[in-house]
């Protein structure tokens, strides 16, 4: 298996090594972008460091800004860092492409599973495990970003703002605010120094192609497999952060306006993407395999193909336009004076993901047991996440 220089820790790594260790995080990951962040914290940066703590809160920073799934287009560009496009494509395929299968395979059973009304019950402490992730993950960052009292209080800014107002539109504008006020408050000179980018053009060139074709497309040629392309393509490029966001969008289009699926099956399967580890936008594989339902299996099997294509190719696209700039850009000493603020904004973010977690799982006495549990397991570095995501799933059925 090929290997590239990786650049955080300056040894060589095995592609298949890497692979395996986007597995790891894809199995352990549940809840969202924040929780997700927790496990990327856990694995690839302090068992397997990949990449420092200070490069993944950039990273986090920098997806939260792009539209498109942000902890997916986070690991695809840890997987670009070490191994360029290639094992960025490949990472993409090993985190998302398991449960995207599983997802199409139960829009097959959307309707048994809803009649036989399975029960969350067994799957009540995820939401406490993967709130132990995110208190280590903020932890962690924490202690990086906060440098002085201008970052302590944008920390507290990005917390307190997201937490009472949780509209798509707040989490890439507290982050940009962060940026403008650490410029502004930055004692630094000459901070628009000159930098030489290449960018490649032909990602947002084949961005733009596909938006615009597939929307001219569906103007002349009325094909359902072509308009859930476009909608779903539409659907991950409109969207900032993660599957929970781009739900109600979702819900409105193929329940209320195209009538696809019922509420009760729309709710089946999101709830059911609640209890899968992977990206939370592998529903999209669901929701294109219902919506499909009607004509043959291959029709439908293609739905959620087109689904699960579409929702994720713009953040995709997205990221390999961005991130081989990254790099380059970070040497402008304003963009790197602004990422002070902004990746300070960025664990204020995941900081209160827990409190907001910690609420809807409830602060009981089980799911507050579970939750420290999990940080101290993760604190000792001693036991796999998906170790932990098996012991948690055990505990639940049996009690």
């Amino acid at each position: 298996m090929k290997t590239e220089k990786n650049l955080g820790n300056s040894k060589r790594v095995h592609w298949r090594t890497f692979l395996k260790d986007v597995f790891i995080c894809s199995l352990g990951s549940y809840g969202g972008p924040e929780a997700h962040y927790g496990v990327f914290t856990d694995q690839m940066v302090v068992k397997k460091n990949y990449l420092t703590e200070e490069e993944l809160v950039e990273l986090i920073a920098l997806t939260g800004i792009l539209p498109g799934p942000s902890s997916t287009q986070t690991i695809v560009a840890i997987g670009h860092k070490i191994g360029g496009p290639l094992l960025a494509f490949l990472t993409m395929l090993v985190w998302a492409l398991p449960v995207l299968i599983l997802m199409t395979l139960l829009s097959f059973l959307s309707q048994f599973l809803g009649s036989i009304n399975i029960s969350q019950e067994g799957l009540r402490y995820i939401g406490p495990m993967a709130v132990g992730f995110i208190i280590v993950a903020a932890y962690r960052i924490g202690r990086k970003v906060v440098t002085d009292k201008i970052t302590l209080l944008l920390l507290l800014l990005g917390g307190i703002t997201t937490y009472f107002i949780r509209e798509p539109w707040i989490y890439p504008l507290v982050l940009i605010l962060g940026g403008a006020v650490s410029i502004a408050t930055s004692k630094e000179k000459n901070l628009w120094n000159r930098v030489k980018i290449s960018p490649p053009w032909k990602y947002l060139i084949a961005f733009g192609i596909f938006a615009i074709g597939s929307l001219l497309l569906t103007l002349i040629w009325d094909n359902r497999i072509l308009h859930l392309f476009e909608s779903f393509y539409r659907y991950g490029y409109l969207v900032i952060g993660g599957g929970q966001v781009v739900v109600p969008l979702m819900y409105s289009e193929l329940v209320e306006v195209n009538q696809y699926m019922t509420n009760q099956e729309f709710l089946t399967g999101f709830g059911l993407v609640q209890g899968l580890p992977g990206p939370m936008f592998s529903f999209s594989a669901y929701a294109g395999g219902m919506a499909a339902r009607g004509g043959s299996v291959l029709t439908q099997v293609l739905g959620a193909l087109v689904g699960g294509i579409g929702i994720f190719l713009p953040g995709l696209l997205l990221i390999y336009f961005i991130y081989p700039m990254w790099e380059n850009l970070k040497k402008i000493k304003g963009i790197k004076v602004s990422l002070k603020g902004i990746t300070a904004v960025a664990g204020g973010l995941i900081t209160v993901a827990a409190i907001i977690l910690m609420q809807n799982s409830g602060f009981v006495f089980d799911n507050i047991i579970v939750m420290l549990l999990t940080v101290a397991l993760l604190l000792t570095k001693k036991i796999p996440a998906p170790v932990i995501v098996l012991i948690v799933l055990i505990i639940g059925f049996i009690l």
